[in-house]
């Protein structure tokens, strides 16, 4: 399969997804890390993460498909959300509460 159908499989079979430098549970860059906190101080319990240092062709892949030059990358019910500063803007302005209420369970 072509890496990015993998990536739209990806994006659009799980509610939220993460690219990101690490996992969850350990986060490699201070950005990746900030997402993860605050997608956890919201209760968001499945998170689908694809750590980019363990797949060269997801990173160059992820980067292409989105259009956008840098991870961590935020997905919610497919559509892109942005990265660190983004989703911590949406954050706080209450948007990204928003958004994941529609999740659909």
């Amino acid at each position: 399969m072509d890496i990015q159908e993998v990536i739209k499989q990806q994006v659009t079979t799980h509610p939220v997804v993460v690219y990101m430098k690490g996992t969850p549970q350990f986060p490699q860059c201070g950005f990746s890390g900030n997402v993860i906190r605050i997608l956890n101080a919201l209760g968001v319990k499945d998170i689908f993460s694809v750590n980019i240092l363990q797949d060269d062709e997801i990173r160059k892949g992820i980067i292409e498909y989105a259009n956008w030059p840098t991870v961590p990358q935020v997905w919610i019910n497919g559509e892109f959300i942005g990265g660190s500063d983004i989703t911590t803007e949406m954050y706080q302005s209450g948007e990204l509460q928003q958004l994941l209420a529609k999740i659909s369970k």
